[in-house]
């Protein structure tokens, strides 16, 4: 109804009102799961927090290794959503089905390979992530015993993502309540040793981790079952693929594979380079990384609707709905972050003294925030600029201008900066965030060509040769 109410009005009396209701009914229970997921880690790291910094650096650089897992898997997840939402908007459920089914065994062969490193090599993990080797030690404990959570947690994911795709979101935000209740409770019990349990430490956390892990899985699995939602349980379409269907997947998830991994492995590098700063520079960025996930996650929840809200007009053929849509979306997210990091940059004090920061790891730690504050709009406004143009069927543009800037812009300056010119942790730190204005403006420019809608469907390609006429300076592939 909201979609065909914007095309009959179209771009100059754009109806706010009804977009904005559809853009909070799937971004609200995303940002709020996300949000959940986000606090139990800031709790995680105050919890371990009393047995000292090493345990709070040793559980960041952990972190760190599941964000690679994340980065290798997210390729994989992005151009599912892409087929999902079109599929979706063109009402083909065999579509749907058979994009899961090769989504689900591309991500789980990732989950499998990072479960095996951190269960079977969890010392060359920490190796590579530090040199010092009292963190090392404490991250070995953890790492053994939360591999065991990668493949739950990545199943997870693929089933949340086919059920946000569908904009039956609620079903991973319940399942996420159960999860982060369950870590909260058995981190009390773990960690310290009550109810009768041994007091295990670091590796509490990762049990407690595991367990919550495996109730996520489970509660998406039986409400989505009582529900009635088909498309998780026709394993047999899961797995209908022929040639064709094989290399138009894989050609619209190549570059945003590429873009992942490449970004996860530069992501990697910097990590290297700050985990050989101090020990409480190290601790700072722990509690950094856990604070910017609660931006992320806020952000993530309005790029996964926007993604939706976008994908699903191209795969209806709404071609002119979905750009007039991208234009406003990039704009209301941008403005939602900006929020946020006001309002976690003016909290920062009770924040940091609560994850037990103090001295010169608290004044790391303000550093951090202040300069992700000043960046974040821009970066957040280039990640939903890249989502929108998958969701739409350009795979290409964002990746292309996310790994030639940072591998010819941000890499070479944070590695002098670290191991060169031997800079103070947050000049590092800034060199991090050296691309995105520029990416900004060419990401603008690209948005406004509408040269990024690249539909799949045959509703979408039956409407593109009009919407192309419309702009006829626009380069199309």
């Amino acid at each position: 109804m909201a979609v065909e109410q914007e095309r009959q009005i179209g771009a100059s009396r754009f109806p706010w009102g009804p977009f904005l209701k559809r853009l909070a009914a799937i971004g609200i229970p995303v940002a709020l799961q996300n949000l959940l997921t986000t606090t139990a880690s800031m709790v995680d790291t105050m919890m371990v927090a009393p047995l000292g910094e090493l345990s709070v650096g040793a559980l960041g650089l952990c972190a760190q290794f599941s964000s690679l897992m994340f980065s290798g898997y997210w390729g994989f997840v992005g151009g599912g959503m892409l087929f999902f939402s079109q599929y979706h908007g063109a009402r083909d459920d065999a579509g749907i089905e058979r994009s899961y089914g090769m989504t689900w065994v591309c991500m789980m062969t990732v989950a499998a390979v990072f479960g095996c490193a951190a269960m079977f090599a969890p010392e060359l993990v920490m190796r590579v992530y530090t040199d010092k080797a009292d963190i090392q030690r404490i991250g070995v404990q953890y790492l053994r015993i939360v591999g065991v959570a990668y493949l739950m947690q990545v199943w997870s994911m693929a089933m949340s993502s086919l059920l946000r795709a569908t904009e039956r979101v609620r079903i991973p935000m319940a399942a996420s309540v159960a999860s982060v209740g369950t870590n909260l409770f058995l981190n009390w019990v773990f960690i310290y040793g009550r109810l009768g349990c041994p007091a295990m430490g670091i590796r509490g956390a990762a049990l407690a981790t595991t367990v919550a892990a495996a109730v996520n899985m489970l509660a998406i699995y039986l409400m989505a079952r009582a529900t009635g939602y088909h498309h998780l349980f026709r394993v047999r379409e899961h797995f209908r693929w022929d040639r064709v269907h094989l290399r138009q997947f894989f050609k619209k998830c190549f570059p945003i594979i590429c873009n992942e991994a490449l970004i996860g492995v530069g992501n990697m590098v910097i990590n290297v380079t700050l985990g050989r700063q101090p020990e409480q520079v190290i601790a700072a960025l722990a509690v950094f990384r856990t604070l910017e996930g609660l931006i992320i996650g806020f952000f993530a929840g309005f790029s996964n609707a926007s993604s939706v809200l976008v994908g699903t007009c191209v795969g209806a053929g709404q071609l002119e709905t979905a750009y007039e849509r991208a234009k406003r979306l990039v704009y209301l997210c941008s403005g939602f972050i900006l929020a946020v990091g006001a309002a976690l940059l003016a909290l920062r004090r009770p924040i940091l003294t609560a994850m037990s920061l103090s001295g010169a790891s608290y004044e790391a730690g303000v550093r951090m925030l202040a300069i992700y504050a000043a960046v974040a709009v821009i970066r957040m406004g280039n990640w939903i600029q890249n989502d929108t143009y998958r969701a739409s069927g350009d795979a290409v543009t964002g990746t292309v201008l996310e790994i030639v800037f940072m591998y010819a812009m941000v890499l070479p300056c944070v590695l002098a900066a670290g191991f060169w010119l031997k800079a103070p942790y947050w000049v590092i730190f800034l060199c991090c965030y050296v691309d995105e204005p520029v990416r900004y403006c060419l990401m603008q420019r690209h948005l406004y060509s509408g040269r990024w809608i690249r539909p799949v469907t045959e509703q979408g390609l039956a409407a593109l040769p009009a919407f192309r006429a419309r702009r006829p300076n626009g380069k199309w592939k």
